[in-house]
């Protein structure tokens, strides 16, 4: 399929996957209308523009969508977080997204989390329509992102894919991401199949490698003709499991940590 020769607007391109998208799908021939709300770190890419702007700045981000192809979002705070500094980046930020890509009748490509889910227990496996569990405000802000995409698609039929990206690093880093790693070049691909597929209504889909030690399966891939090609199988023997910890317990690994206060004794009748 032929690119579009409009631009598509990448928010969060300063970040460490922004700026990996950024080089990539330039390198593919996409052109790109990058925006976040720090400067762009690396010389741009053929074919992109950069405009620093905040989120939370609607104006700005209905402008800056205008004549796009379609919208990738991944500009969001990335941390565990509070619900007060959640609110304007990721919850009226990717609203402002939705607004721009309502009015622009385009897809809007959502990085989405593995956050979402945080709180079921390793060994546990999901489908995409498991019931939300999210470990951290920032799992909030993306259950509400993933909600806000439903009902633009179910109302006013913008269509998306919401990416539950697992851990995207160049390599696993640890025990836990034998199990949730999404290597750079399945991340470009899926979000490049994610942009190209003829239809994807409202899509979810796990954001992981073909891992054997994976906790997700069944999600919307085969609409979009996504088929990852790395896995973390290699990285096994260098791990191992540390202890029985909140952290080494749930899924979302770390983030289920932070706050966390059941008491150690009530942790085997905790659902």
């Amino acid at each position: 399929m032929a690119l579009p020769t409009e631009p598509v607007l990448l928010t969060g391109a300063s970040g460490k996957l922004g700026r990996c998208l950024s080089k990539c799908l330039a390198e593919r021939g996409w052109r790109l209308r990058l925006t976040d709300i720090a400067a762009y770190p690396d010389p741009l890419p053929p074919l992109a523009e950069f405009t620093e702007a905040n989120l939370d700045d609607h104006a700005t981000m209905l402008r800056l969508a205008e004549g796009c192809a379609a919208i990738i979002h991944f500009g969001a705070l990335v941390e565990y977080g509070t619900f007060e500094t959640m609110i304007g980046p990721n919850l009226r930020g990717t609203f402002h997204m939705f607004e721009a890509a309502l009015r622009e009748r385009i897809r809007v490509v959502y990085a989405s989390s593995n956050h979402v889910i945080g709180f079921y227990e390793r060994g546990t496996t999901l489908d995409r329509d498991h019931p939300y569990r999210p470990d951290s405000f920032y799992g909030v802000s993306k259950v509400f992102g993933e909600m806000v995409a439903r009902l633009y698609w179910d109302k006013h039929g913008i269509e998306s894919v919401s990416l539950r990206i697992g851990s995207c690093y160049p390599e696993p880093q640890d025990e836990r991401m034998l199990a949730t790693w999404l290597s750079y070049d399945d991340l470009v691909n899926l979000v490049e199949r994610s942009l190209l597929a003829e239809s994807v209504e409202c899509s979810i889909i796990w954001g992981a490698s073909n891992n054997k030690a994976s906790w997700w399966r069944n999600d919307d891939r085969t609409r979009i003709g996504w088929h990852p090609k790395d896995s973390a199988d290699a990285w096994s023997p260098r791990f191992s499991k540390s202890g029985d910890c909140v952290a080494n317990r749930f899924q979302g690994g770390a983030f289920s940590a932070v706050d966390y206060s059941i008491a150690a004794d009530r942790r085997g009748t905790h659902r």
